[in-house]
C-alpha cells in the first residue's frame, strides 16, 4: 500500500537525514576522541530512529477530514450508478410513489416524466424538495426533469418530491430507505417454562451485522447470550436471518423484542411480541367446563330427588284418602245394619 507524505512528514525527514550528516557517527575528523565502537552504536541509534520514523509514516495518525473527504470522492467513483425514473399522469390526483431500497453507497438518477402528448408540459414549473429544501435540477429532455444524488451515508435517504405545477399539479415522491427487516406481525404466545424462538430475516440483503433488543419501558435491553448463556442463544441460519432461542421461559420475559440489522447506510430494525402464559391458563377453560357439569349435574340431582319427594307425598296423600275411605265406607256399613236391625 503506497504511503502518503505530507509536507510536515518531509521536512522531519530532510531534519533527520540533516542531523545524520552532521552527526559523530558520520565519520566526522571533528571528533577524534571517539571509538570505533562508539561510532558503531551512534550509527545503530540512528537506524533505530529512521525505521521508527519510517513505521510511524507508514502507520500514521487518521486522515484529517479532508484528507478523507478526498478519499470518499475516489470511492464514490467506483460505486453503482442507477437511474429511477417515474412517468407522471396528465391529471391531478394522489401523488405517485416510489420506494428505493439502498443496502451500500451508491450514486443515483431520480427522474420525473410525462407524456409528449401534454402539450403544455414546457410551461411547466418544475420543483424537487427534501422536506422543506429546494433541490437543484436538470432538464433532461423536454419532459424530463431529474436529480443527481451521492448517497454516502444515512443523511441522504428520505422522502424526495418533485412537483409538476401548470393548469394542474401533479407530483411523485421517492422514498430513498434501507432494506427493511421482516418479522411477526401476530404476537407469539408461549407458556412459563417452555423455550420460544423468534425470527428476523432481511430478503435479498445481508447486514453487516445483527442486534437484539428487549423493550424495558422505554429504554431498549441489548440481549447479551455470551453472558446469559442459560437463558439466550442468538444464531442465524444464514447471514441474512438471525434466531432468539430464549430458554425457560418466565412472566418477566414477556414484552416486545426488536431486531436490529446494521447496514451500510442505516440501522433497520423489526418488531416481535411475546405473550407467556401461565401453566393454570390453558386449564381455566376446562375447569370452567368441569363447574357447568358439576352445576348441572348437581341440578339434575335435585330435580330428581324433588320429583321422587313429590311422588312420595303423592302416594302416601292417596294411601291416606284410601284408608280414609274405607273408614268411611265402614261406618256407613255399620249404620245401615244397625238400622235393619231396629225395623226388624
Amino acid at each position: 500500500m503506497p504511503v502518503a507524505f505530507s509536507g510536515k512528514r518531509l521536512g522531519r525527514w530532510l531534519l533527520l537525514l540533516l542531523s545524520l550528516s552532521l552527526s559523530p557517527s558520520g565519520g566526522s575528523p571533528a571528533d577524534p576522541a571517539m571509538t570505533t565502537q562508539d561510532a558503531s552504536q551512534s550509527q545503530a541509534n540512528s537506524m533505530t530512529k529512521m525505521q521508527a520514523g519510517l513505521n510511524e509514516s507508514s502507520s500514521g495518525p487518521h486522515p484529517t477530514p479532508q484528507e478523507f473527504k478526498q478519499a470518499t470522492k475516489e470511492n464514490v467513483s467506483n460505486v453503482t450508478f442507477v437511474k429511477y425514473e417515474v412517468l407522471l399522469p396528465g391529471a391531478s390526483g394522489t401523488p405517485m410513489e416510489k420506494n428505493i431500497t439502498l443496502e451500500s453507497a451508491a450514486r443515483i438518477e431520480l427522474s420525473c416524466k410525462v407524456d409528449t402528448k401534454y402539450s403544455h408540459s414546457k410551461s411547466l414549473q418544475v420543483t424537487w424538495r427534501k422536506g422543506n429544501e429546494t433541490i437543484k435540477h436538470i432538464n433532461k429532455t423536454e419532459n424530463s426533469w431529474s436529480i443527481h444524488l451521492q448517497i454516502l451515508d444515512n443523511s441522504k435517504l428520505g422522502s424526495y418530491t418533485c412537483t409538476l405545477k401548470g393548469e394542474e399539479e401533479i407530483s411523485a415522491v421517492f422514498h430513498l430507505q434501507v432494506p427493511k427487516i421482516e418479522g411477526k406481525e401476530k404476537p407469539i404466545v408461549s407458556y412459563e417454562g417452555d423455550t420460544v424462538v423468534m425470527i428476523c430475516k432481511s430478503f435479498g440483503y445481508t447486514p453487516i451485522a445483527w442486534t437484539w433488543y428487549m423493550a424495558n419501558g422505554s429504554d431498549q435491553v441489548v440481549i447479551n447470550d455470551s453472558l446469559l448463556t442459560d437463558k439466550y442463544v442468538i444464531n442465524g441460519g444464514s447471514a441474512n436471518v438471525t434466531h432468539l432461542k430464549i430458554l425457560k421461559l418466565t412472566k418477566e420475559d414477556d414484552g416486545v423484542y426488536q431486531c436490529e440489522a446494521a447496514f451500510e447506510l442505516g440501522k433497520s430494525v423489526g418488531k416481535l411480541k411475546l405473550k407467556v402464559l401461565s401453566l393454570m391458563v390453558p386449564l381455566k377453560p376446562f375447569l370452567a367446563i368441569v363447574a357447568e357439569v358439576v352445576v348441572l349435574v348437581t341440578i339434575v340431582f335435585l330435580c330428581e330427588m324433588y320429583s321422587k319427594k313429590r311422588e312420595r307425598c303423592a302416594t302416601d296423600e292417596k294411601e291416606f284418602d284410601q284408608a280414609e275411605h274405607l273408614k268411611f265406607e265402614e261406618s256407613n256399613g255399620l249404620e245401615k245394619s244397625s238400622a235393619r236391625h231396629r225395623k226388624i
